[in-house]
């Protein structure tokens, strides 16, 4: 089992009323409600976070990316992964990831994503979302019914770029290259492993099927809502007659941990409420552009998150209570959030890893408005007390093809200091 802390880089300062006085977080969140001094200060903390997790024994560091939002403050995540390239020395850095439809040209992934990978001394896991409607089709202004071809183009110039070792043209629809030859090329060979974060679709399933990658499911709503996107994952995999290794899935989920659940309850019921409840805060207008779901994933009526969170934020106060909850108490009921001591939460993960067949757990610790105090409590009895506890599952049973090969003797930073 691999652990890894996942840090979404949520704005932490939107006033009380704001999911009552705007209609999303996405695309119209008004400037003047995000404070550049206060994220100077946010990002150096995050940093310090993630750095963090990597002292306390977690196996990977994540972050992501993100347009015109007050959900995830990281339109480049690549920059934070370099920033982390030079504090870190262990931990594998999951850039999960780049959009790829979103580059002109694709090699510029290839290109960064090489020299991420040099500068971790092989640590780099590489991340090919296809993006929300939000960041995609309504921030980048992206033609949603080219999206997924502009992936798959994008893909597999990447691929090229990476794996040809001769300079060589690349003709398709979308990307016109005269001349491929990046430099550098990934430490890792033939190249860093993929991992492709999804929200819930056929074709996701297939891609990452057909290419033997990690298929990670992002669930805003926590491992019951996974299930049977998970299972539909394996179902896809067992069509093609692909193995059930659990590391080739893994899954998002928020996690409190105190010394006991009454603790727990009470120190992460605010930061819970206020993700929950604004940073899901999206309009249902910005997530479902026509052309954006395929047939086929609308035929097995499969829903997005993005569109379950715009649904619920479009509820009556009443409506909503009833439905699924805006207190802490209903959010830890429905698996949102896992909470509980060391040995609760450790027994609950486990539960989840085996029922679902995961191998990969990207536990987010940092979440809302948390400050960092609180965020280090968190990370450090899950780092410590939570993760001995439940990272031997499946290891007797399966080796993971999708991790990181490190070079054996990296330079690191404090060296090149001297």
């Amino acid at each position: 089992m691999k652990i890894g802390n996942f840090n979404l880089m949520s704005y932490r300062h939107l006033p009380d009323d704001f999911s009552e006085k705007h209609d999303s977080i996405y695309i119209e969140l008004p400037s003047e409600l995000v404070d550049s001094e206060l994220m100077n200060a946010n990002y150096n903390e995050w940093l310090d976070e993630l750095e963090f997790a990597e002292s306390v024994g977690f196996d990977m560091l994540g972050v992501n990316e993100h347009h015109s939002n007050g959900y995830g403050m990281m339109p480049s995540p690549n920059l934070m992964a370099a920033a982390l390239t030079r504090r870190t020395t262990d931990a594998a850095l999951l850039v999960l990831g780049n959009t790829l439809a979103l580059y002109n040209p694709a090699q510029r992934v290839a290109e960064e994503f090489a020299m991420l990978d040099c500068m971790s001394g092989g640590r780099l896991i590489a991340g090919f979302p296809v993006g929300t409607p939000m960041d995609t089709c309504y921030a980048y202004s992206a033609n949603p019914s080219e999206l997924r071809d502009r992936h798959y183009e994008a893909q597999e110039l990447i691929m090229q770029a990476w794996t040809r070792p001769e300079r060589f043209s690349f003709h398709g629809r979308f990307n016109q290259q005269r001349n491929v030859n990046i430099t550098p090329r990934p430490v890792q060979r033939p190249h860093p492993p993929v991992w492709v974060p999804g929200g819930g679709s056929v074709e996701t399933w297939r891609l990452c099927a057909e290419n033997d990658w990690v298929y990670c499911y992002l669930t805003y709503f926590g491992y019951l809502s996974g299930q049977e996107i998970i299972q539909g994952f394996w179902n896809e995999m067992k069509e093609l007659g692909r193995e059930p290794n659990p590391y080739q899935t893994g899954i998002v989920q928020f996690v409190g941990v105190a010394e006991t659940r009454e603790e727990a309850l009470k120190m992460y019921a605010e930061p819970a409420e206020y993700y929950f409840n604004n940073c899901l805060h999206t309009h249902p207008r910005w997530t479902q552009p026509p052309g954006y779901v395929t047939e086929e994933t609308a035929r097995k009526k499969i829903f997005s998150q993005v569109q379950e969170a715009a649904r619920r934020g479009q509820l009556s106060t009443s409506a909503l209570s009833e439905l699924h909850g805006n207190t802490f108490e209903d959010m830890v009921d429905r698996g949102f959030v896992v909470i509980g001591s060391p040995d609760e939460v450790a027994e609950k993960l486990r539960e989840i890893a085996i029922s679902q067949n995961v191998g990969n757990l990207l536990l987010i610790p940092q979440f809302g408005n948390m400050n960092r105090e609180l965020a280090e409590y968190n990370t450090e009895l899950l780092g410590k007390q939570v993760k001995p506890q439940i990272e031997g599952i499946f290891a007797n049973e399966w080796e993971h093809r999708w991790w990181p090969k490190k070079m054996e003797s990296p330079a690191r930073p404090q060296e090149l200091a001297q």
